[in-house]
């Protein structure tokens, strides 16, 4: 019996790089339907364990995380000069430390506070728009997720030209990341035009990242936003540095904000497609909330539109794919993964995989297991969010947008082109 999974053929250097790179999306699917749980590929000089068995991702992510680390051949330069050290790329020990010390920042008692200030957001933004505008909806859903996270988990408002600033800066840092070939064999020190861009984007987010530091030094004490607490901790923690203080604001900055514009983006696109949706969503809403701003507690009774939102991040996944390395060997699938291999759960391909759900392409609610992907914070963003555009307005598929979505995979999955969608009061 052979101990090396079945996988796609390799072409010499290459591997299946130029496959993966063309389009990740349908390369995911075809190796999911293809290959019973478990595929090996090469991914530019990596041997890579394609993992879409429930099971086994479960073990990866949750019962054996301990024999799994974030992936090392991953971390390139380029993550490691946007993110650095941040809770989302660190580990063991260190990460654990951090993690208890930002936790006060997303209490739950502390986040069901911020409802009244999500709305708020949400309104003022619906203050600029009228009956028939046309507006591209996921930079839209980035300018108040930006501005939310900024405010409560930096304890300062954000304003417009800044906002505008950070949003500029966000395409030629997913450029870097999206997954062409030349990104996975040429070596990082080539000034590539994408690299140029990147390392400059970089600059000016620590540029936005640095007065805001600046703004709140001094002024942080009995506060618990995440700002405040790591500004105090730099008094009493030697390794709380100005690189981490900077690291987990970057990271809290691009991933606190994105995750949740994009499930809301996919959301509003799959209800424009879904007027019967829409419309039991809009009643659901209506019956909750009499016609008042939306609530913290309002959320508790919004069931639909929760499942509505799951729904949209099960079809259209923020972060299409998760990678991991095994820091042993181990046994996934029946065959052997070495220690140091690139493991990729592809979370596109199995939330579309016939074998977890009788109708995977369907919306909403296919059969299958199902989880949520969210954190408490983004959860109540989205719902209020949506709570309160909805109250107003429904949204429809601007007459020149297509209905077919074209992606651009990144650190995250971005439509390649804005969704413009047209603004009708209900």
């Amino acid at each position: 019996m052979s101990t090396q999974p079945p996988g796609p053929q390799d072409l010499p250097v290459l591997g299946n790089t130029h496959r993966y790179s063309r389009d990740p999306f349908t390369f995911i699917e075809t190796l999911t339907r293809s290959y019973n749980g478990l595929a090996t590929f090469t991914l530019g000089s990596e041997s890579t364990y394609l993992v879409t068995d429930p099971t086994d991702i479960e073990r990866v992510l949750v019962s054996e995380a301990s024999r799994f680390r974030k992936a090392q051949t991953m971390r390139t330069g380029s993550i490691d000069d946007l993110l650095g050290d941040g809770l989302l790329m660190s580990g063991g020990e260190f990460w654990r430390r951090q993690r208890q010390r930002a936790q006060p920042a997303f209490a739950p008692g502390r986040v069901a506070n911020f409802g009244e200030e999500i709305a708020g957001y949400a309104e003022t933004m619906l203050d600029g728009w009228n009956e028939g505008d046309v507006v591209a909806i996921d930079p839209a859903m980035a300018r108040i997720t930006v501005k939310v996270i900024v405010s409560v988990m930096f304890g300062t408002e954000l304003d417009d030209p800044t906002t505008e600033t950070v949003q500029n800066n966000l395409e030629p840092l997913g450029k870097m990341f999206e997954p062409k070939a030349a990104q996975f064999l040429l070596p990082e020190w080539v000034p590539t035009r994408e690299r140029i861009e990147f390392e400059r984007a970089v600059d000016n987010l620590e540029g936005v990242l640095d007065s805001l530091v600046r703004q709140r030094r001094g002024t942080e004490d009995g506060e618990m936003d995440l700002l405040s607490i790591l500004l105090r901790a730099q008094g009493e923690v030697d390794e709380v540095t100005d690189e981490l203080v900077r690291d987990e604001l970057m990271t809290m900055l691009l991933a606190g904000h994105d995750t949740t514009a994009l499930s809301l983006t996919y959301t509003w696109y799959l209800l424009a497609q879904h007027p019967e949706i829409e419309r039991r969503v809009h009643d659901e809403i209506d019956d909750v909330l009499g016609g008042e701003p939306p609530t913290a507690d309002d959320v508790r009774d919004l069931d639909l539109t929760e499942r509505v939102i799951q729904e949209a991040m099960r079809l259209y996944p923020p972060v299409y794919t998760i990678f991991r390395e095994p820091s042993e060997d181990v046994r996934l699938g029946g065959y052997d993964v070495p220690e140091g291999s690139l493991v990729m759960l592809p979370q596109w391909g199995v939330h579309r995989d016939p074998r977890w759900y009788d109708d995977p392409e369907t919306f909403p609610f296919g059969g299958g297991p199902r989880h949520c992907i969210g954190k408490h914070l983004s959860m109540l963003e989205a719902q209020m969010i949506l709570a309160t555009v909805a109250q107003n307005y429904r949204l429809r598929l601007a007459p020149e947008q297509s209905a077919e979505l074209d992606f651009a995979p990144s650190l995250t999955m971005h439509p390649s082109e804005p969704i413009r969608m047209e603004v009708q009061r209900r």
